[in-house]
């Protein structure tokens, strides 16, 4: 486990008495997925299982009953077995999902369809997440079928099928301290990365390079490594916002964006900067990463408790607006340009993201039909962006290729907020100051 066993153990408790007697949840583990042939990628939990267990291996399945008088949680897992084991690692078995993750019954995954209808027949509400992947929801559908079968005759079975989310994701929106350590940790850990890729980048060398920088400064630091494929887009690249190819070379006044972030203990950080090749901007991206910059600073110095969360994008976007009208590269009214969006192509995205075990992680951001307002213990990040590209109509060339994002994490604090990721170089100045000392 990542986290003391009470963590979890708390984190259920609030699950199940938010959900109530009469009710169960299930939470399948992730699927295996082969990366080609018979070659898998390196297994991941799904998030919510892991939130409530610590569980980390494939094919369980966590199933949660609020009540009952000695089986509130209950694991499914495979069981040990020498040979596989000999191939791909130890497991829990059944034993260590009890004496290690503290399931008050355990049972080999071979049990399932026949003890968890037995254990729904006395249900009124399944808890079980319907956007989950095929393979398990036809399954889960089969054991309620099951489970209800005898309803006619006895009365009891299942009824309802209730989407978990709104209770557990607004739980893992509000992170708990040990969280909040393991996300700092993540961060610290890309704060690294960025600034040796910062100190690295000189014209000649290629994106790849400094991806390949990146994610050994993530692992030899003991995080999982990237917790999202690594962007290093360079010159026009910058523009494409999930570029991910990272093999151009890079030539003396282009700029390169840079979007990395580590996973540590399960949980994720991300984090852009935006930079010359060189050791200066020219003009015209000065004049851009400005723009970006105010407008990143405007959104973050509005982060407090009670503000809403669509404040924050509409703040990023006034500023924007003006800054690119004030280069004339929009005319019209804001009003106009706002109406009709004429600002989608220069800004395409949203203002930010929460962050946490999910890179973009769970938590509505409307509630009741509005705006969410902020709370303590929230994490998220502020990334505005102004991408140039040759598609843009009556976009002059000299501006074509200019990608600007500047993204930080934010943590949400009672009197306000704090940068998790103040660390890393993002005023011209002090970019400029590690470019002037970096290779040529």
């Amino acid at each position: 486990m990542t986290l003391p066993a009470e963590v979890y153990e708390r984190r259920r408790r609030r699950f199940l008495d938010a959900i109530g007697d009469g009710a169960a949840a299930i939470f399948p583990a992730a699927l295996e997925a082969v990366r080609s042939n018979d070659v898998e990628y390196r297994f991941r939990q799904h998030n919510d299982l892991y939130y409530l267990t610590g569980f980390p291996e494939a094919g369980a399945v966590c199933l949660l009953l609020p009540g009952h008088p000695k089986e509130e949680y209950v694991l499914f897992v495979r069981p040990r077995d020498a040979e596989r084991e000999t191939w791909t690692g130890r497991r829990a078995g059944v034993e260590g999902a009890i004496g290690t993750f503290g399931a008050a019954m355990a049972y080999p995954v071979d049990k399932l369809d026949e003890k968890i209808p037995e254990y729904l027949a006395e249900r009124e509400r399944v808890y079980y997440a319907l956007d989950r992947d095929e393979h398990w929801t036809q399954r889960v559908l089969r054991w309620i079928r099951q489970a209800r079968a005898s309803r006619p005759r006895t009365g009891t079975g299942p009824t309802a099928i209730v989407d978990p989310g709104e209770i557990l994701h607004e739980m893992r929106l509000r992170k708990e301290p040990e969280e909040i350590a393991h996300i700092r940790r993540a961060v610290a850990i890309t704060a690294d990365a960025h600034h040796a890729a910062m100190a690295a980048v000189r014209p000649g060398c290629t994106e790849f390079e400094i991806e390949a920088l990146i994610d050994y400064t993530f692992r030899r630091a003991g995080a999982a490594g990237p917790a999202y494929p690594t962007i290093v887009a360079s010159g026009s690249n910058a523009t494409v916002l999930h570029y991910t190819t990272n093999d151009r070379v890079m030539n003396d006044g282009d700029l390169v964006l840079i979007d990395a972030g580590a996973e540590y203990a399960g949980y994720c950080s991300d984090i852009t900067r935006t930079f010359p090749v060189g050791r200066r901007f020219s003009a015209r991206q000065q004049d851009i990463y400005e723009l970006v910059l105010c407008a990143q600073l405007a959104v973050i110095e509005q982060i407090r408790p009670g503000v809403r969360y669509d404040e924050l994008y509409q703040r990023a976007l006034a500023i924007l607006i003006e800054g690119l009208l004030a280069l004339r590269l929009l005319t019209g009214s804001v009003d106009e340009i706002r109406e009709k969006e004429l600002f989608k192509p220069y800004f395409m995205h949203r203002i930010g993201h929460w962050l946490g075990l999910d890179v973009h992680d769970m938590g509505d951001y409307k509630v009741g039909g509005e705006s969410r307002a902020l709370e303590a213990g929230m994490v998220l990040t502020v990334e505005p962006g102004v991408y140039l590209t040759e598609h843009i109509e009556d976009l002059g060339p000299e501006w074509w290729g200019i990608g600007v994002r500047i993204e930080d994490d934010v943590l949400v604090i009672p009197d306000g907020h704090e940068v998790l990721s103040a660390a890393i170089p993002k005023r011209i100045d002090e970019i400029e100051a590690v470019r002037g000392g970096a290779p040529r």
